[in-house]
C-alpha cells in the first residue's frame, strides 16, 4: 500500500461538482495517497452517472483507490436483477436512471455501460486499516467483525451509532447524514449530508484532519 496519506470520502449521492472540488481541495496524490470511498455514489443527486465516470477515472489514475458498497448501490443491484424494484425507486433511484438517459421501453433495466456494471459488482464491504475499520453504515455490536452481515454493514443506524461497544478499532462510517463529522471514542461518522444542502467531507489519516466543500 502507498506510504502517503489515507483519504476517506463520505456519501456523494450524485453530487459530482462537490466531489471534484473536494478532490482538488485535498490535493490527492494518486501515486502516494490511498483514497477510499465509503459508498452511496448514486441516487437523490443530479449526476450519479457522472460520479461513477469520475470515480472510474480516478481508479485508472491510481492503484490505491478503494470503493465500498453502500445501501444505494445494493438497492441498484437488486433493481437491476429484478429482486427488488420498489426500494430503489422510492429511495431516490429515479435521479440515477435519468442520468443514464436511455431506458429500454417496456423494461425496468436502464442501459448501463459495462464498465459501470463491473464497478457496482466489484464494490467491497469494508476496509481494514491498522487502527481503523472503514464501512458504509457500521457494525452490529457484540458480533465479531468477521461474522458481520452485509445487510448491517450497509443499513444499520441507531444500534451502532448509540453503542459504546469496543469493536477493536475505531469505525469510520457514513450512511447516516450529520451536520458535521461525529467523533466518538469508538467511531467517526463522515456523511455530512452533501445531497441535502450541507457539505461533502473527507477524513485524512493519520492526522485526523477533515476537509469539506459545500454546494457553493
Amino acid at each position: 500500500m502507498p506510504e502517503g496519506r489515507t483519504l476517506i470520502i463520505g456519501d456523494i449521492h450524485g453530487c459530482l461538482h462537490m466531489l471534484k472540488r473536494l478532490i482538488d481541495k485535498i490535493e490527492w496524490d494518486p501515486l502516494h495517497d490511498r483514497l477510499i470511498f465509503i459508498g452511496d455514489y448514486i441516487d437523490r443527486g443530479e449526476d450519479g452517472k457522472g460520479v461513477i465516470d469520475y470515480v472510474l477515472q480516478l481508479k485508472k489514475d491510481s492503484p490505491f483507490v478503494q470503493c465500498l458498497i453502500g445501501n444505494h448501490e445494493q438497492m441498484f443491484l437488486d433493481y437491476l436483477s429484478g429482486a427488488d424494484y420498489n426500494s430503489f425507486i422510492l429511495n431516490g433511484g429515479l435521479s440515477t436512471l435519468r442520468g443514464y438517459k436511455e431506458v429500454r421501453r417496456g423494461k425496468k433495466d436502464p442501459l448501463i455501460p459495462p464498465s459501470h456494471l463491473d464497478f457496482f459488482s466489484s464494490l467491497i464491504s469494508m476496509v481494514e486499516l491498522d487502527e481503523y475499520y472503514v464501512v458504509h453504515a457500521g457494525f452490529r455490536p457484540k458480533v465479531r467483525i468477521q461474522d458481520q452481515d452485509l445487510f448491517d454493514m450497509i443499513w444499520i443506524r441507531d444500534e451502532f451509532i448509540y453503542s459504546d461497544h469496543d469493536f477493536g478499532k475505531v469505525v469510520i462510517f457514513g450512511h447516516t447524514p450529520l451536520y458535521s463529522p461525529l467523533i466518538l471514542k469508538n467511531k467517526i461518522g463522515i456523511d455530512t449530508g452533501a445531497v441535502y444542502g450541507n457539505c461533502l467531507t473527507c477524513l485524512e489519516l493519520p492526522e485526523k484532519k477533515f476537509y469539506s466543500v459545500t454546494l457553493k
